[in-house]
């Protein structure tokens, strides 16, 4: 059985479908489960080869905001899509008003997804897309509608074992205290969900003030904003704006005793790898995306966080509860 799961779209956004990914491999262990993406998702596939089998790079749409393609790449993907003859192609990316009639025109065997207007696609294979849904449980819900079983929603980030030892081989190069670092991730995707420079200095600052090691990270594009934190800070940081991979960033969350970011995918990889972390979101309902394990994970709106002892209090909690896990003899010393 050939099965398509497409949606292209960043990666918190693939982190959050990796547990409905987890119940269609285990309904349809002997499936060839294909990932349609944007172009960066390839390491995603890659990475999740034990849920993925084949990736295919999607070019673009018309009225896609991630992706607006272009006409010649369009026809070329949906021609290619054609010839893989899909038994079911599942549309993940989001209420399909405009990615149902792509999914249609791939001609796969039996289509399935969310719909949302006057008209469902068909009642036996499209849910409904409600907007007040957690977007994990959305897709779990999506499996259960058609008739998979969930397993979990828990998320997940497979880490291999080069890159855990590139990673012991840049602690020394980065000069990282094993143990003792916390991360601060100021970048975001859209720059409207950024939280100010100097605000994240401050928590740098009062962080480091506990005697925590500070370690900047982000990707080449933000090392501008990251620039702007560090010199807003009074004390030094590890800034590793661009020098990190996915795998070595998810290495680097995995072993700092806290994350601080914006409403990003690193909140959702700190989740995935069991990091505390404290989040600053600017969406009207935080809930909706928010890790689900909230005594772990702590999510302020950006208006709550204007009060800066609110994050300063979130974080005492966290690590407080980091300290007394290692006192019952689970310390976070270095994780591989």
């Amino acid at each position: 059985m050939k099965i398509a799961v497409f949606r292209a779209l960043k990666l918190g956004d693939l982190l959050c479908c990796v547990p409905a990914l987890r119940s269609l491999r285990r309904a349809y262990p002997k499936a060839e489960i294909t990932l349609i993406g944007l172009p960066w998702a390839k390491d995603f596939a890659l990475r999740f080869n034990h849920l993925i089998d084949k990736f295919v790079e999607f070019p673009g749409y018309p009225g896609l905001r991630e992706s607006a393609g272009n006409l010649r790449g369009i026809v070329k993907f949906v021609t290619q899509m054609q010839e893989e003859n899909f038994d079911l192609v599942i549309q993940m990316h989001g209420n399909g008003k405009v990615t149902n009639s792509l999914i249609r025109s791939l001609r796969p065997q039996l289509e399935a997804g969310y719909w949302k207007g006057e008209v469902c696609p068909n009642p036996q294979t499209f849910m409904r897309y409600v907007d007040n849904q957690h977007e994990i449980k959305r897709h779990l819900m999506l499996m259960k509608f058609l008739g998979i079983e969930p397993q979990g929603a828990d998320l997940e980030f497979p880490i291999k074992p080069s890159e855990k030892r590139q990673f012991q081989e840049n602690i020394d190069q980065w000069k990282l205290e094993t143990g003792n670092f916390v991360v601060i991730h100021s970048g975001a995707y859209a720059k409207r969900r950024r939280w100010p420079a100097q605000r994240f200095a401050q928590v740098a600052d009062y962080l480091a003030g506990l005697g925590y090691q500070i370690v900047l990270t982000g990707v080449e594009e933000e090392k501008e904003i990251i620039s702007a934190v560090l010199k807003e800070m009074l004390h030094p940081a590890v800034n590793l704006a661009g020098k990190t991979d996915l795998g070595q960033l998810g290495m680097i969350i995995k072993n700092a005793r806290v994350l601080v970011s914006n409403d990003t995918g690193v909140s959702h990889l700190a989740a995935a790898v069991k990091t505390p972390s404290v989040i600053i979101s600017y969406l009207k309902n935080p809930n909706l995306w928010a890790p689900l394990n909230q005594d772990l994970h702590r999510v302020l709106q950006a208006k709550e966080a204007e009060d800066i002892s609110q994050v300063f209090m979130e974080l005492d909690l966290l690590l407080n509860i980091h300290w007394r896990r290692g006192i019952a003899g689970f310390p976070r010393i270095l994780s591989v």
